[in-house]
């Protein structure tokens, strides 16, 4: 971003934003024209039109236009993304360009130099050409390599057989792999993706995206390719590339921007045909997305905040692996992520590094275990502790220790739902009393998919099907069911995830049936009958509200 722009200065000097603005907020902003628009609260169409009035450049409606029409040859994807402009049209040696700044002269020099065309400059909707210019890198941006590239990875990869190359030529002949591995990750990213996988057969290669919870295959490189990909990855995560018959954990850190960085956790499995490897990616802005964004029920959210809010306890969620726990506890230690409070956490592993928070990682090999962290943290003067997972019952008993002794402990358990995992801890051995007397509430929670808003069709069955479902009668009369269609703006007909929640908070008389020693099944009754839903009716809620569909929540809740 310019911050010495033309467009700038000029909107300083009508005093439609102001300097100091301008100094805060630079880092926060990819372009001048979002700068503007989001500092001086303008839409992205008031911004064009005054572009117009003042630089006397032609506005053009970009919103309609199809980016396939776009020429191959001028697709420029560094300049693109880091000028935010878009090549339209070409005619003769005069190439017209959109751009939501027209003051931006030295983008349109490079794009001239790079080109060899004259560039005749057009305003448009910064918001419209931020929509564009992903619908074109999206486009433009497949994973699935041309034959030429393909023919160029295969004789690369025959000729480092024949003899071992000098330093030099491996560099050179890994230049290929390197820029490959490098746009897997940014579309990975782009797409939103949770995990990537590189998978080796013995007669096909793959690599699969793990997005909204499912699993996509976006590539399937050249087999004879699969140790140099492998090798590459090793690299970039530190990893002994010599060891192919041990499973290896590591730690990528990629810089997108200058203020944005993603980490990825990269774990590799010898397989029959070579290692597999699978990476995580940890966003941490995931974490800072906030409670009102996760999917709570206002009802679900205050007894979240209520619990929170409490000086001593403990906090339990749990779910099945990938259902978004890790989310739920982070956002929680945001909210209590205050200067007065000492907060811990021991985590395995570390996943996002939060400012302000203690954080340990296990480490069995060195004796740091959940127990022995535990141990230390009641020696330090906490405030609130955090237990990335109790596996056993001298986790689980000073956990409880911690709880009961003026402290929040949030942690997590894997179990189906909030009643289980009570009967869960009493099976591992921890006292009744213990249970009943420490635990405050117990979060169990899956993700489902978000319907896509653009997309998205209404549905219809018969009465007795959504009675059979679990809706009731009341609900019938003004429910509306979505299902999905698909668009260029989604996969599959959804887009993003949500939570699924069952909050539970330990009432007297749950905790009754634990002193006696009642079971699962007893106290989910008197669960419903408090008046928490349990997961399934919390999905049909979702379901209802016409967030996700119904087909969805029924995958997420087994139904």
């Amino acid at each position: 971003m310019n911050i010495n722009s033309p467009l700038l200065r000029k909107f300083i000097t009508l005093g439609r934003i102001d300097a100091e603005t301008v100094k805060s907020k630079q880092r926060e902003y990819s372009s001048t024209a979002e700068l503007i628009a989001k500092g001086s609260n303008m839409e992205g169409d008031e911004l064009a039109e005054q572009c117009v009035d003042l630089f006397r450049v032609p506005y053009f409606d970009i919103k309609d236009f199809d980016v396939s029409l776009i020429a191959q040859e001028l697709i420029k994807d560094k300049l693109i993304r880091e000028h935010h402009i878009l090549p339209l049209i070409k005619k003769g040696r005069k190439l017209y360009i959109a751009a939501s700044d027209p003051t931006d002269y030295g983008a349109f020099e490079n794009f001239e130099f790079s080109t060899g065309l004259s560039c005749e400059v057009v305003v448009v909707d910064y918001r419209q050409l931020e929509n564009k210019i992903e619908q074109l890198l999206d486009a433009t941006g497949s994973l699935h390599l041309s034959e030429d590239e393909f023919k160029e990875f295969a004789e690369l990869d025959t000729e480092s057989t024949k003899e071992t190359p000098t330093n030099s030529e491996e560099d050179k002949d890994d230049a290929p792999i390197i820029v490959y591995i490098n746009k897997i990750l940014m579309d990975a990213i782009k797409k939103g993706a949770s995990d990537l996988h590189f998978e080796p057969y013995e007669h096909k290669y793959r690599v699969r995206f793990r997005i909204d919870g499912i699993l996509h295959e976006m590539a399937s490189p050249p087999n004879s390719l699969a140790s140099r990909l492998s090798a590459r990855i090793k690299v970039m995560s530190r990893l002994d590339i010599a060891e192919k018959r041990k499973p290896q954990d590591g730690r990528i850190k990629l810089k997108i921007t200058e203020r944005k960085s993603i980490d990825f956790r990269v774990s590799t499995l010898p397989t029959l045909w070579g290692e597999k490897i699978v990476m995580r990616i940890l966003d941490s802005s995931s974490a800072m997305l906030g409670i009102d964004v996760l999917g709570y029920e206002p009802e679900q959210k205050k007894l979240y905040m209520d619990a929170l809010e409490q000086p001593q306890g403990m906090i339990l969620v749990t779910g099945p692996t990938g259902s978004g726990k890790t989310v739920s506890l982070y956002t929680g230690l945001n909210i209590l992520n205050q200067p007065e409070r000492n907060i811990s956490t021991a985590e395995d592993p570390v996943e996002i590094n939060l400012e302000g928070i203690n954080q340990v990682q296990i480490n069995p090999k060195a004796d740091m275990t959940f127990a022995n962290a535990l141990k230390a943290f009641l020696r330090q003067d906490p405030d609130v502790v955090m237990v990335g997972e109790i596996r056993d019952l001298e986790t689980a008993e000073i956990s409880i220790k911690a709880a009961q002794t003026g402290h929040l402990v949030l942690s997590t358990l894997h179990t189906n739902s909030a009643p289980e995992t009570l009967t869960r801890l009493l099976n591992m051995g921890v006292p009744a009393y213990n249970v009943a007397s420490s635990i405050s509430l117990i979060i169990a929670q899956r993700l489902a998919r978000r319907l896509c808003p653009k997309c998205k069709t209404p549905e219809t069955l018969p009465e007795e099907e959504l009675l059979r479902q679990g809706f009731t009668a009341e609900q019938l009369a003004r429910l509306t069911l979505f299902a999905p269609k698909g668009c260029e703006s989604c996969t599959e007909g959804y887009k993003g995830r949500v939570g699924i929640y069952e909050v539970m908070k330990v009432t007297p008389e749950i905790a009754q049936i634990i002193m006696r020693g009642g079971n699962s099944l007893e106290i989910a009754e008197v669960s419903l009958k408090s008046g928490f839903d349990n997961i399934r009716i919390s999905g049909l809620k979702k379901a209802a509200q016409g967030v996700t569909s119904l087909s969805e929540v029924n995958r997420v809740t087994s139904f």
